[in-house]
């Protein structure tokens, strides 16, 4: 379905709107003092909204690319008023963002014609990524679908006991074996339950440190061997947790773990307590990696399908400047 036409359902719009009030006033009451009293969007008004988009985590290059655009709009149209800045960036971003070609999910779903499907979870520890897999049991096996969890962050004793915590708070198997054992042990080990008990999907909590990138590098490379030998086209799926709330510091973490592995899909989490939301819009413009989810709240349904067209919607909607 067509992103500009996709209605979100009234519940999760208001979450997604409450999620993102930081955000979205923080944006918006630079952007009012920084038009105060002109009556035209001229290049003073472009350069102040410039700095305003790089200081809400937005990005230097995807900046560039919002500036370029509201500097063709106003080029093409001849005359436009500040009164419609809102609007404006409001149609360019989501314009901007459709140009990634990246889909839009309906819902928690997976391929019919992939059983188990094979998704590993990247992303430094603190950024919710224990927390998202348990989130992401908890819908998909709402979704109806059977899940099993592998606590192959062993590294950290904290990650191991929060997975299987999640694993008895949403009822589905956990795969543990405990610390300081190999990640590719866990994950193979993860990967032979899911295929015995018939298993929808297997997600696997792994490389919870960005240490040395050839290390990280390694590890996730033995990872993604030792699935192989039961599954030769798996992992099906790499899915990259991001803090929402570092700003530019996701941006950072996005370039290494990129570079350490392929990764598929994105979450970015903790949006609801930070004003530092435009770093979703950047993340997504600038990687051309599709953000899959959101997090904008505590609650497991607070974990939520990205969709570009309903979070331009939300970050600009119901605002006025002035």
């Amino acid at each position: 379905m067509n992103f500009f036409k996709r209605i979100f359902s009234s519940e999760k719009k208001e979450t997604l709107d409450q999620g993102l009030e930081k955000s979205k006033t923080g944006f918006f009451d630079k952007l009012s003092k920084a038009v105060m009293g002109k009556s035209k969007i001229d290049d003073e008004v472009l350069d102040e909204l410039e700095n305003i988009l790089i200081a809400s985590d937005v990005g230097t290059d995807t900046t560039i690319r919002i500036i370029k655009r509201v500097e063709d709009r106003v080029a093409k149209d001849k005359f436009l008023t500040t009164s419609e800045l809102n609007q404006i960036l409001r149609e360019e971003i989501a314009a901007l963002l459709a140009q990634n070609n990246t889909r839009d999910w309906e819902s928690f779903e997976i391929p019919h014609n992939i059983k188990p499907y094979i998704l590993i979870v990247v992303g430094v520890n603190g950024v919710g990524k224990t927390t998202t897999i348990g989130k992401l049991a908890a819908q998909y096996k709402a979704a109806g679908k059977s899940v099993v969890l592998g606590a192959a962050d062993t590294f950290r004793a904290a990650a191991v006991q929060q997975l299987e915590q999640w694993g008895e708070r949403v009822q589905v198997p956990v795969v543990s074996r405990g610390m300081n054992v190999h990640p590719a042990t866990v994950a193979f080990d993860t990967v032979e339950e899911a295929i015995r008990i018939g298993a929808d999907i297997a997600i696997i909590d792994t490389a919870g440190r960005l240490h040395n990138k050839v290390n990280l590098m390694n590890e996730l490379s033995k990872v993604h061997r030792v699935i192989q030998r039961h599954i030769p086209e798996a992992p099906h799926e790499v899915l990259l947790v991001l803090d929402g709330s570092t700003g530019q510091n996701a941006f950072i973490q996005a370039q290494e773990f990129t570079k350490a592995t392929e990764v598929t899909s994105i979450a970015v989490t903790k949006l609801d307590g930070t004003a530092k939301g435009g770093v979703v819009i950047g993340i997504s413009d600038q990687f051309k990696i599709p953000v899959k989810y959101i997090g904008v709240g505590e609650k497991v349904n607070d974990l939520q399908i990205f969709n570009k067209q309903e979070f331009v919607d939300s970050f600009f909607g119901g605002k006025q400047i002035g």
